[in-house]
């Protein structure tokens, strides 16, 4: 049986990670390359280094693909890349993301359509190219970099999907329809694909964040009131950093998650047992 070290231990696998260049991506780009995973960073473009930097003085690997989630093209062409440069997937980490906040009776097509292309479509793609590469090639035995941690070949790990739901995954929010119904779809996506995989030694989960304090929530967070209100049912009392997503994906990212699929893991300081 492996230590407890050993089924959190990342050491010879890559992950593949959208939405890395800052906050909670970052962090948990930053805690699998702790646990000793190399990292295959997509971001828009090149130039910002910081995370690949952080990642490297970990003494990991880390490489940047430049790609744009609001393109189904530029999506498309991205997993069959990094496999043709002689990549392996282990991980793939859907963190990508993008808001945008109307009166729902205002709401406009366009940034209904980017909306639920990057949080959404785009994550069906990456999860259909990447699942179909862990899928073609064998389970990694027990014990091994990968592996599932014993049992019949059934559970012995091909591969870990964690998508980035949301706590609209669960409630609607308010003015944000397009990042409601994208962040439902990616739980509902999550389950069904574990309805499919898991048997086959790929585990797909998802973490759904609460209340972070990070850019995308700017707006709430300038909203005195509105924090104020949204603070208060908070248990553990204070909104989330992107540091408290460490743990939660290097979970699921390894085999101590061995028997964890279809899961929406939420990460929210007590919210939604509130």
């Amino acid at each position: 049986m492996p230590s407890v070290q050993e089924l959190f231990s990342l050491a010879g696998q890559t992950a593949m990670v959208t939405g890395g260049t800052r906050g909670i991506g970052q962090a948990m780009a930053v805690a699998m390359a702790e646990a000793g995973a190399d990292v295959l960073l997509v971001q828009r473009d090149t130039s910002n280094t910081e995370t690949k930097s952080l990642i490297e003085a970990l003494n990991r690997k880390a490489t940047i693909y430049a790609a744009d989630l609001s393109s189904h093209d530029s999506i498309t062409a991205l997993t069959p890349t990094i496999l043709a440069d002689g990549h392996r997937i282990d991980i793939l980490l859907n963190c990508g993301g993008i808001q945008r906040r109307h009166p729902a009776h205002q709401f406009p097509s366009t940034d209904w359509d980017d909306v639920l292309q990057v949080n959404l479509t785009s994550v069906f793609t990456l999860c259909r190219d990447v699942g179909a590469h862990m899928l073609s090639r064998q389970p990694a035995a027990p014990g091994s970099a990968g592996g599932g941690g014993g049992g019949s070949s059934s559970s012995q790990r091909r591969g870990a999907i964690i998508n980035v739901a949301s706590l609209l995954s669960f409630q609607g929010g308010i003015t944000v329809p397009a990042y409601a119904a994208s962040k439902g779809g990616v739980a509902q996506l999550t389950k069904a694909l574990s309805n499919e995989w898991a048997a086959k030694g790929i585990a797909v989960n998802a973490i759904a964040p609460g209340y972070i304090a990070t850019e995308m929530n700017t707006a709430l967070l300038n909203d005195e009131a509105r924090a104020a209100s949204i603070l208060a049912r908070i248990p553990a009392g204070r909104w989330g950093s992107p540091e408290d997503f460490k743990g939660a994906v290097v979970f699921l990212a390894s085999r101590a998650s061995g028997y964890v699929s279809g899961e929406i893991l939420t990460v929210d300081g007590g919210w939604m047992g509130r």
